[in-house]
């Protein structure tokens, strides 16, 4: 069945918000252990680490995690509307169904370079790759996906890094005035 321009299920625009809270559920659920049985072995590992990423890292607890990822639901909620609202042209839903992608890829190359599992990792290949690589084709028959070239590709990793870098600076303050 062909489907006509501008005819995107929702399950296309709604299913990265879908997708994206599967796989932040594990996320929620392994980071604060992995983090406390990991850093120790990271540090001796990579010597070169300033200090300061370690005890960083070591100092982001679950309130603190868990806040950031509700403000993360917040920026991928918006993106999924936006992108709903546009029939899957949205440049801020496509923006982020690349972001979403690649930092799927980001994960696999952490547990590679880590050589076993490292948060994100289980639902990359079962969730977050799937989903994006049949939006993208949903999008593309549609007439509504936009030419993918480098810089979109650099736009979607910015987009990730910004959105984690703020999501988490807006879960320190909004912790730190209670």
């Amino acid at each position: 069945m062909t489907q006509k321009p501008n005819d995107v299920s929702p399950a296309v625009t709604w299913g990265l918000l879908a997708a994206w809270a599967v796989h932040d559920t594990e996320e929620v659920v392994m980071v604060p252990r992995w983090v406390r049985t990991h850093v120790p072995q990271l540090r001796k590992k990579y010597p070169r680490v300033p200090e300061t990423v370690w005890r960083r890292l070591e100092a982001v607890d679950a309130r603190e995690f868990n806040t950031a990822v509700a403000a993360m639901a917040v920026v991928l909620a918006a993106a999924a509307a936006d992108g709903h609202r546009t029939g899957g042209r949205s440049a801020v839903y496509q923006t982020a169904l690349n972001a979403f992608g690649l930092h799927g890829l980001v994960h696999l190359a952490q547990a590679a370079a880590m050589r076993g599992y490292t948060p994100g990792s289980a639902t990359t290949p079962l969730v977050v790759l799937p989903f994006t690589v049949w939006a993208r084709g949903r999008l593309r028959r549609s007439g509504a996906l936009r030419p993918t070239r480098p810089r979109q590709l650099a736009e979607g990793l910015a987009f990730a890094a910004t959105a984690a870098v703020g999501t988490h600076a807006l879960a320190q303050r909004l912790l730190r005035r209670r």
